[in-house]
């Protein structure tokens, strides 16, 4: 099984894939229902954390704190701590950059 830090290297190393496709949503204490989203363009990967680019400033993630991880929409790492929340957070989390998610 890959952690979701190993996922995010290969999206980040691999020019076959598009990082501004990357969603990750993570635990965000204090944000609406402790979650939020980030676009790939706004992440920046480091050894034991990410830097996210929020509109205040960057924000230092660890890894541990990911949810869910969505390339082109569809989930590609869920944390075995909320297994089956995906279908209910990607549709519902706040997303830091400002490009909330619109469906249809």
């Amino acid at each position: 099984m890959l952690t979701s830090h190993r996922i995010l290297e290969r999206y980040w190393h691999d020019d076959r894939y598009d990082i501004r496709q990357v969603k990750i949503w993570y635990l965000d204490r204090g944000a609406p229902d402790d979650r939020s989203v980030a676009s790939g363009g706004n992440i920046h990967l480091e050894p034991y954390y990410l830097n996210i680019q929020t509109p205040t400033g960057e924000k230092a993630i660890p890894y541990h704190r990911i949810l869910i991880i969505t390339y082109y929409d569809a989930v590609v790492f869920e944390n075995l701590k909320v297994k089956g929340l995906s279908s209910l957070i990607t549709g519902n989390a706040r997303d830091i950059c400002g490009c909330e998610r619109k469906d249809g």
